[in-house]
This record gives structure tokens, C-alpha cells and sequence, in this order.
């Protein structure tokens, strides 16, 4: 490619940017740009001071962030590539369908508005908050066994500990309300927040990854998604052996994260 365009990271639920660390560094010397924003509220705080008071993102929304991210990526010279993780991948998908982007990545990614695939691990890694009306549009900690579950059952629970004090914030309970409203809208429905256009004719690629161990977004919820997808765009599917959740940090993370990149630049030199 004569010029790199640049990289904007998305993060999840219960995450920040900080979960990002080693693939800022790792793109940058790769010769990138590379931007990991922090969804409203969050920004630029680290998680110490996000749990001294979360309030900030007890009543944030689906279209809040990707409209943040959106403003970000417009203000940007030339498109970027977007990569995104979890929630941060359902973001990807619609900024993708809002016609922004070269090229984007869906890792683990939320389901779009209209994708009915709840597995019952699933269910399990959001009860803490969906087990609970008021969490509705609350600011919702994740505790250290639900952590365990839904990012780090590829560990000891010594060792996830050690990522879940690092990393794990209070987050967005109605994010989490909206992807369970949206699993029952119809695709259609371009007012709901987590609405894909699936036959966008001109949608740059979009590369869905999964992993075979991931309680939260278990390997079918992925298939689902890419199935929903219609028309000549490319978007295609990679499924990685033994991955869980904790995908982004999980020993091994450079393969995800260098399948991704060349992915992506061989579709853009095309």
C-alpha cells in the first residue's frame, strides 16, 4: 500500500482501552497509526478512576458510542481500518454499514439487531446485569467469577483474577439491555441502535472472527451473523481453536491480531 491508513481500536463492555495495550504497540511497529478511543464517559480514564465513579455511563446507548466513534473516524484524513472487540465489534459492523471505514474486523462480535443466536453461556455471562431490572440504566461492576467465565475461562482462576483487577471496569448495564432488545427486532428496523444494513452493496470488508471457546459469543452467534449478510461485499468468517472471550489478551493474542492486519491489507490492495 503507498499509504497506511490508520487503525481505530473499539473496546467492550466492562473494558477500556487499556485492553488494547499490546495491539497499539504491536501495530505501531508494524508502521501504523493507531487509535484506541474510549467510549463516552470512559475516554481516557484510567480503570481506577472509572471505579471511583462509573456514573457517567449508567445511561449511555448503543448510538451514543457509535456516534462518537463516527465523529472520530470522519475527522480522520483517509478511512481507517476498524477493528473491534466484543460490543466494540457489533460498533464496527455499524459504522461499516454507515458507509465508513477501508476495512473492518469484528472480533467476537455483539450481535446486530435481528441476529436471534442466544446460546445458554450467553445468558450466563450477562446475568449479573440481565438478571436485574434495574440494572437497566445502571452502572453494573462485573465480579471476579463472572469475570472468570465470560473473559477468562481459558485461565486458572488465580490468573484470571490478575486480568480482571487490570482491566474490568463497571459498565453500561443498558448496552447490554439494548443487544438483548435487538436479538428480537426485526433487521429491518433501521431505528434500533444495533441496526446492520446486511445488503449494503458497497460495504467495505468485514472479516468476523471467533473463538471456540467463548462462552459470551460462542462460535454460532458468529456463523449467524455472517449468514445474515447479503450482496456482493466481501465479508468472511475465522474461527480460532482454543480462544475465548479474553481473545484480545489471551496468550497468542499476535496470530489473532496479524491474521487480522493481513487480512485487511490484502482485501485493500485489491
Amino acid at each position: 500500500m503507498a499509504s497506511k491508513p490508520s487503525i481505530v481500536l473499539v473496546h467492550g463492555l466492562w473494558m477500556t482501552p487499556l485492553c488494547w495495550e499490546d495491539w497499539v504497540t504491536h501495530f505501531k511497529a508494524a508502521g501504523y497509526t493507531v487509535l484506541a478511543p474510549g467510549w463516552p464517559g470512559i475516554d481516557s480514564r484510567t480503570p481506577e478512576e472509572i471505579r471511583r465513579d462509573p456514573s457517567a455511563l449508567a445511561d449511555l446507548t448503543i448510538r451514543q458510542i457509535v456516534d462518537h466513534y463516527a465523529s472520530i473516524i470522519e475527522a480522520l484524513p483517509t478511512p481507517p481500518i476498524i477493528m473491534g472487540h466484543s460490543f466494540g465489534g457489533l460498533f464496527t459492523q455499524i459504522l461499516l454499514s454507515r458507509g465508513l471505514g477501508a476495512a473492518g474486523v469484528g472480533i467476537c462480535p455483539g450481535q446486530p439487531s435481528g441476529v436471534i443466536a442466544l446460546k445458554p453461556s450467553t445468558i450466563k455471562s450477562g446475568f449479573g446485569v440481565l438478571g436485574h431490572p434495574s440494572t437497566y440504566k445502571a452502572a453494573v461492576p462485573i465480579t471476579e467469577s463472572q469475570f472468570h467465565y465470560a473473559f477468562g475461562n481459558h485461565l486458572s482462576e488465580a490468573e484470571s483474577k490478575v486480568l480482571w483487577e487490570k482491566y474490568s471496569i463497571p459498565s453500561a448495564g443498558h448496552i447490554l439491555w439494548q443487544g438483548l432488545e435487538g436479538a428480537f427486532t426485526s433487521t429491518g428496523n433501521t431505528k434500533s441502535d444495533g441496526h446492520v444494513d446486511f445488503a449494503k452493496r458497497d460495504r467495505v470488508p468485514l472479516l468476523l472472527i471467533g473463538g471456540t471457546k467463548d462462552h459470551v459469543v460462542p462460535v454460532e452467534v458468529v456463523e449467524a451473523e455472517l449468514k445474515h449478510y447479503k450482496g456482493p461485499a466481501v465479508v468472511e468468517m475465522k474461527i480460532f481453536e482454543g480462544r475465548s472471550h479474553g481473545i484480545v489478551n489471551q496468550d497468542g493474542w499476535e496470530e489473532v491480531a496479524d491474521f487480522s492486519l493481513k487480512w485487511v491489507e490484502e482485501r485493500i490492495a485489491k
